[in-house]
C-alpha cells in the first residue's frame, strides 16, 4: 500500500526526532559516567516504551492499532536495531556529543555503497565523489594517529551509521503496512527481552537521580522512535534524513552545557565535508527520482 506523502509534516517530525535522539544520546552518556553498565540502559530504554505505548492506546480504545501480520520483519527489526543500540550508545559514551552525531551523518555515504553492492543500482559520479568527500571527513575528524579522538568510539560510531542505513529501509518498508506506534512498540517487545538476558550480569543498585535518568532515557527514546517512524511513513528517506543534520546544534549545545567541552578544530573541519556529502547525495537522488517519475508520466507502460 502506498501512503500518500505529506513532506513538509515528514521533515517537522523528523527535525523533533534529531534533537530528542541527540538529548537520548547525552542522557545515555551521562548515565554511564555515574555508573549505569551500558546493557542495562539498553534495557530500561527499551521497557519504558512497552507500558508507555500500551496505557496510552489503552485510553483511546487503540490497542487494535497493534495488530500486525509481520512479526517476522519486526523481529529483524529489533534484532538490527538492537545490534545498532550497542553501536550508537557506545559512540555516545567513549565520544564527546558532537562527535558521535557527526559520526552518525555519514548514513547516507553506507546507503549509496550499499545501493551500489547490494541492489545493483547505478551510482554516477556525483554520488561516488560526495561517498568519497564524506569519507575524507571522517578522516579528517578521527586524525589517524593522533590520538584525538576515541579510535573505538569513532569505529563504534560508523557501525551505528552503517546499521541506521539499513534500519532506514527497514522502517521505510514496515510503514507501507504498519503505524508507526506499532513499529516502535516491537522494536521494544522484542528488544527488551533481548538486553534482558545481560541483565544478571550488569545489574546494579541505583539511587533516585539514576532512576530517573533511566526513565527519562525510555521515555524520549520511545517518542523519537514513533516520530522516526512517523517521518518516514510520509516522506521518503532520501528526503527526511537531511533533516538529521539539526542534531549537531543540540549536540554541541549539550556538550558545552554539560560537560564545558566544544569540538576541536579538526571536527570543525571535517564536520562540513560529511554534512556538504549528504547534501549532495540527497539533491540528487531528489533529481534522479523525480526524472523517473517524469519518464513514468511520460511513458506509462514502464509502470509495469
Amino acid at each position: 500500500m502506498d501512503l500518500p506523502q505529506r513532506p513538509f509534516l515528514a521533515l517537522g517530525l523528523r527535525i523533533v526526532s534529531a534533537f530528542l535522539f541527540a538529548t537520548l544520546l547525552v542522557l545515555v552518556k551521562y548515565a554511564s559516567q555515574s555508573g549505569v553498565a551500558l546493557p542495562e540502559i539498553m534495557f530500561w530504554r527499551q521497557a519504558v516504551s512497552i507500558p508507555l505505548i500500551l496505557a496510552g492506546l489503552a485510553m483511546t480504545g487503540g490497542l487494535h492499532r497493534l495488530r500486525t501480520q509481520r512479526l517476522a520483519s519486526h523481529g529483524k527489526r529489533a534484532l538490527l536495531g538492537m545490534t545498532n543500540m550497542i553501536f550508537n550508545f557506545g559512540a555516545a559514551i567513549l565520544l564527546l556529543p558532537a562527535e558521535a552525531t557527526v559520526l552518525g551523518f555519514t548514513t547516507p555515504l553506507f546507503a549509496v555503497i550499499m545501493a551500489a553492492l547490494l541492489w545493483r543500482e547505478h551510482i554516477g559520479p556525483y554520488r561516488w565523489a560526495a561517498v568519497a568527500l564524506g569519507f575524507l571527513g571522517v578522516l579528517v575528524i578521527a586524525q589517524p594517529g593522533g590520538h584525538v579522538t576515541s579510535a573505538l568510539g569513532t569505529g563504534l560510531g560508523l557501525l551505528a551509521a552503517f546499521f541506521i542505513a539499513i534500519i532506514n529501509y527497514q522502517i521505510r518498508d514496515l510503514g507501507r503496512t504498519e503505524e508507526p506506534l506499532a513499529t516502535a512498540f516491537y522494536f521494544a517487545a522484542f528488544g527488551a527481552p533481548m538486553a534482558a538476558l545481560a541483565l544478571p550480569f550488569f545489574y546494579t543498585p541505583h539511587s533516585p537521580e539514576q532512576w530517573l535518568v533511566l526513565v527519562a532515557i525510555g521515555l524520549i527514546g520511545a517518542v523519537a522512535q514513533f516520530l522516526m517512524a512517523a517521518s518516514l511513513r510520509f516522506g521518503a528517506v532520501t528526503s527526511v534524513i537531511v533533516m538529521d543534520y539539526t542534531a549537531l546544534i543540540w549536540a554541541t549545545l549539550y556538550g558545552w552545557a554539560l560537560w564545558d567541552e566544544l569540538p576541536s578544530p579538526m571536527m570543525w573541519l571535517g564536520a562540513p565535508l560529511i554534512v556538504a556529502a549528504g547534501l549532495i547525495i540527497a539533491w540528487r537522488e531528489h533529481r534522479l527520482g523525480r526524472r523517473d517519475a517524469l519518464k513514468e508520466d511520460t511513458h506509462p507502460e514502464l509502470r509495469a
